[in-house]
């Protein structure tokens, strides 16, 4: 997903943090005197490689921050909002049938929140689903929560072998992502948080929905072009992110998938040339970049000399989805079911 939002404020006294600041980050992280006494929890200490970080928790987190839309969706689908002290950075509404225990969790930002806030919330753990969002840049480093005993975890498709995050933009890869690597940041999840068995479970969920969504499907010979935001340098997906592991599983063909980056800025000249069969279009509410919205889009393609003669504009053949979808995350396989759908009716897959 294209992230640009703005980076976290670090006012002075972020670098000088106060005493009290600190008691309070390590109150959260450590619990009252009474946790001292306390017997270890029985199946900890867990110990886990994270991202090249060596994660360590000695008893189930009860006061996570989740600083992504992807892993927040993750921790409210094993049932654990009620150990989620807050959230930050969306793109979309929670997924469908989520939405009451999100409710229960605050929210400190549409986008990423200052490092003080967070802090405010007095996490024991902080998850993200990227790389820049627990780098420089970003809310804070791993280190400066770790620091403050806090442990930290990162989604591993966004550090998965081949992903460069160092390459400009939202990274590049060299490998294409796979589910697996969504299906192991759930079981990672619900290994730190002691619900193993319901991880478990909502993997096998997934799972089934991507063999039903995919049984008998053959759109080889369709092109998809994958489009996130932006009107003017529109951000169009590369070969080997969420959208590539759609467009396999689909058996169809992404127009740029002989391009690595993640989310590569591309003139509409050249996707004029591409001539997609199909648009996927990003359907985000935030207001970050211009042609946010599944509508926006249509519209600027269906006015626009460039692409208002495209063979799927003229045909309307457009598959909307949630930015999210877009992601590797849970709702990737809601990518899968949709885009599935929309080439059966269609009539471009056999």
């Amino acid at each position: 997903m294209p992230r640009t939002f703005p980076a976290a404020r670090r006012r002075a006294a972020a670098v000088l943090l106060t005493a009290s600041l600190l008691l309070t980050a390590c109150g959260g992280a450590r619990g009252d005197a009474g946790d001292k006494a306390r017997a270890p929890a029985a199946g900890y200490p867990v110990t886990l490689d994270n991202c090249g970080h060596e994660v360590t928790l000695e008893s189930a987190p009860r006061r996570v921050v989740s600083l992504d839309q992807g892993t927040t969706e993750i921790l409210l689908s094993l049932g654990l909002a009620d150990r989620m002290a807050a959230t930050a950075t969306w793109t979309d509404p929670v997924m469908k049938g989520l939405e009451k225990a999100n409710a229960t969790v605050p929210r400190l930002a549409d986008d990423n929140p200052s490092f003080e806030r967070v802090l405010d919330a007095r996490p024991d753990f902080v998850t993200a689903s990227f790389v820049s969002t627990l780098g420089q840049g970003g809310v804070a480093t791993r280190e400066q929560f770790e620091k403050l005993g806090v442990p930290t975890y990162v989604s591993p498709a966004d550090c998965a072998a081949g992903k460069d995050n160092d390459s400009g933009g939202d990274g590049s890869r060299s490998a294409p992502l796979t589910l697996e690597a969504v299906y192991g940041e759930i079981r990672d999840l619900a290994r730190l948080f002691g619900v193993r068995e319901r991880g478990e479970k909502l993997v096998a969920r997934l799972q089934a929905r991507v063999r039903e969504a995919t049984h008998g499907l053959d759109a080889s010979g369709t092109s998809l072009m994958y489009w996130f935001a932006n009107s003017q340098s529109p951000y169009l997906a590369g070969c080997c992110g969420a959208p590539g592991a759609i467009t396999r599983a689909v058996g169809a063909r992404n127009a740029f998938s002989d391009t690595h980056d993640e989310w590569p800025q591309i003139n509409w000249e050249t996707v004029a040339d591409r001539d997609p069969d199909v648009l996927v279009l990003g359907d985000l509410t935030r207001k970050s970049q211009t042609a946010e919205s599944a509508q926006a889009k249509i519209r600027f393609l269906e006015s626009n000399p460039a692409t208002r003669n495209l063979t799927a504009v003229r045909e309307k053949r457009y598959v909307l989805l949630s930015g999210q979808a877009m992601n590797p995350s849970i709702r990737t396989v809601e990518g899968i079911e949709q885009v599935a759908a929309g080439l059966r009716d269609f009539g471009l897959a056999r």
